[in-house]
């Protein structure tokens, strides 16, 4: 820019967004004072207190990102939606979104499906042996009385023994109260839940794996 009755004079200027703000800031040579006598702004927008979208736009920066509050199981025969209980059980909640994320998931089949039980399933390998945690290896439990498999669509953990999970979970279908303080529940289906009865009642082999593949496309987590 160049100033009034100063041809050619260049005044050097510096543009910045705010970190987490829905501004933006410009730093100039060119101060309040010179500005006054031409008519030019006077309001000192740095130290405005925020309004109200501001401090919208601002809430939840505190939460954790890794942490999914939502998800959504796209299969071959359809959308199941559910709510992740990351306050409740983090560590589990990370390694799913983590997983999900990543696209660990994708492709794989729904390898263990008994009627009037559950839908298992996340297993690369699709012969329940496999998988791992977003760390490698296997992660503790995480388990808290008040989650419990006390309904049907309830997502929880599977795993071979105490602090053994990886990265196989599993859709309940009915309450399984026998599974409490044995599995880490960390979400229910809210959407979905006649998808879940179909796939309940497919066919299965003597194995109780679907004689025809149900696959996950991809899982989409929703922060």
């Amino acid at each position: 820019r160049t100033e009034e009755g100063e041809e050619g004079k260049k005044d050097p200027m510096l543009v910045a967004t705010g970190w987490g703000m829905k501004r933006f800031y410009i730093f100039s040579k060119y101060g309040k004072g010179e500005d006054e006598g031409a008519g030019g702004i006077e309001r000192d927008v740095l130290n405005e207190p925020p309004d109200r979208e501001d401090l919208v736009f601002n809430q939840g920066r505190g939460e954790d990102p890794k942490l999914g509050k939502e998800a959504v199981l796209r299969t071959t025969m359809g959308d199941i939606h559910f709510k992740l209980f990351g306050d409740q059980v983090p560590r589990t909640v990370e390694n799913f979104s983590g997983h999900g994320r990543s696209g660990y998931y994708e492709n794989t089949i729904m390898h263990r499906v008994i009627k009037g039980f559950m839908l298992q399933m996340g297993d690369p390998k699709g012969d329940g042996t496999g998988g791992e945690s977003i760390w490698g290896g296997e992660f503790e439990d995480e388990i808290v009385p008040s989650l419990r498999h006390d309904r049907a669509f309830t997502v929880s953990m599977a795993n071979a023994g105490p602090g053994t999970n990886g990265s196989q979970f599993f859709i309940t279908t009915v309450p399984t109260p026998w599974l409490d303080g044995k599995h880490t529940v960390f979400g229910r289906v809210t959407r979905g839940m006649d998808i879940c009865t179909s796939i309940e009642g497919t066919a299965t082999d003597h194995n109780d794996r679907p004689v025809k593949d149900i696959k996950i496309i991809k899982v989409d987590i929703i922060n």
